[in-house]
């Protein structure tokens, strides 16, 4: 997509399946270079983020198809040690292609990523890491150049990157000895991409806690469902509560978007759950108080963005404070064309409610703030447009034929 129309003003209604995860799925792709075998997942979004990584397995010599949600790799021939410049670069997660490769390789090359829009997001917990156990790490031209077979050892975080933690238990897979990992991430992508390497073979606990240890344990294929995606639920909830809809979402884990459906419920949402399903019947939304983000299982900071575009309309002031990304506020601009009252100072965002807003024209900055300009589109009278609406494409399967099951008045170009 590049732009999409939106006529807003139309209440979401209806039944919507949520889809696999987009923050499960890459990392488990990138963990099919490092072992010999042959994988079928299940549940695979339809987005352009998998696409691209599956390009990138293609490229290292790997076999792959991807059809109705089911993918297939094939890891068992040789595999090349460099990733391709053009593609690695078009998603930040090919750097988990370095744990990978030195994992089953001992070496791996692969392009230095570029800068963030959402703020700084360094390499340097991730190959901090890696030099502890033992990997020899050299820049050189613009690339990453890593080279030995990684040791046991403890690796300390000192701060809970996602990223890192992926990275780290990659490459733990391929360790000489015990590898421990000490303030590791405890999103449920994690426990996931455990649950994925525990399917072929490896020995791991702690996944889900600040300390993850991994054994050296023989390693073969596997079969596994990709969890179900928490930002995705996040996305139809708020465009649901922003329009005053009535939407009952499937295949969805409640449990693991405990914050954002507080922060729902607070503004005034009625919502029931299930083990699998959630229902939410949007009421007069009022201001929720203070949504602060933070590493899980706080609130979020790929939903802040999409609850804040929720609450335009609510009376009160609701207090945003950013705590992950220094520049995660990238959508207000847009926000505010279309009418919202938002003040900023430093990582704090001041939203006051109004009582309408406009359409107007926009431009996505990234997948989440792309979809905050959809949900307050859907909420404003009149029509917006959304240009390089492809952010969305990253992280959003079918999106415009799931608006417009819905109810929605939307189109693409």
């Amino acid at each position: 997509m590049e732009t999409i129309r939106i006529t807003g003003g139309r209440p979401l209604r209806g039944t919507l399946a949520v889809q696999g995860s987009k923050n499960a799925v890459l990392p488990i792709l990138a963990a099919t270079a490092a072992i010999p075998g042959r994988f079928l997942l299940r549940n695979c979004p339809a987005i352009r983020d998998v696409t691209v990584t599956l390009a990138l397995l293609a490229g290292l010599g790997l076999r792959t198809t991807m059809e109705h949600g089911l993918v297939t790799v094939d890891s068992r021939g040789p595999l090349g040690s460099a990733s391709d410049p053009a593609l690695a670069g078009k998603l930040r997660s090919s750097v988990l292609l370095l744990g990978a490769l030195l994992a089953r390789l001992g070496e791996a090359e692969i392009p230095l990523p570029g800068g963030c829009v959402l703020g700084k997001r360094p390499l340097d917990l991730h190959l901090r890491g890696l030099e502890t156990l033992g990997v020899r790490v050299c820049p050189e031209n613009g690339r990453l150049l890593c080279r030995g077979r990684p040791e046991g050892g403890t690796v300390i975080l000192p701060y809970p990157s996602v990223g890192a933690t992926e990275n780290l238990m990659l490459a733990a897979l391929g360790a000489t000895g015990p590898v421990c990992l000490i303030g590791a991430a405890q999103e449920p992508e994690i426990r996931d991409l455990a649950a994925f390497l525990t399917d072929c073979g490896a020995d791991i606990t702690g996944a889900g806690t600040p300390c993850i240890r991994i054994r050296p344990a023989p390693l073969h294929g596997a079969v596994h469902r990709i969890l179900p995606d928490r930002m995705e639920a996040a996305t139809w909830l708020c465009a649901a509560a922003a329009t005053g809809g009535d939407l009952t979402l499937t295949n969805l884990l409640p449990d693991q978007l405990r914050p954002v459906i507080d922060v729902l419920r607070r503004a005034g949402c009625e919502i029931t759950e299930s083990q699998t399903s959630l229902s939410l019947r949007a009421g007069s939304l009022q201001a929720p108080g203070a949504v602060v983000t933070g590493p899980y299982p706080a609130f979020p900071t790929d939903a802040q963005a999409t609850v804040m575009a929720a609450l335009l309309r609510a009376s009160g002031v609701t207090l945003f404070q950013e705590t992950v990304f220094s520049n995660r506020f990238r959508h207000i601009p847009a926000l505010r064309a279309m009418g919202a009252r938002i003040e900023t100072t430093g990582d704090l965002a001041r939203v006051r409610g109004v009582s309408a807003l406009h359409g107007a024209v926009v431009t996505a900055t990234d997948l989440r703030g792309g979809a905050a300009m959809v949900i307050a589109a859907l909420a404003a009278q009149g029509e917006s447009q959304i240009h390089d609406a492809w952010h969305l494409d990253r992280g959003y399967g079918d999106f415009i034929l799931r608006l417009r099951a819905l109810g929605a008045e939307a189109h693409s170009t």
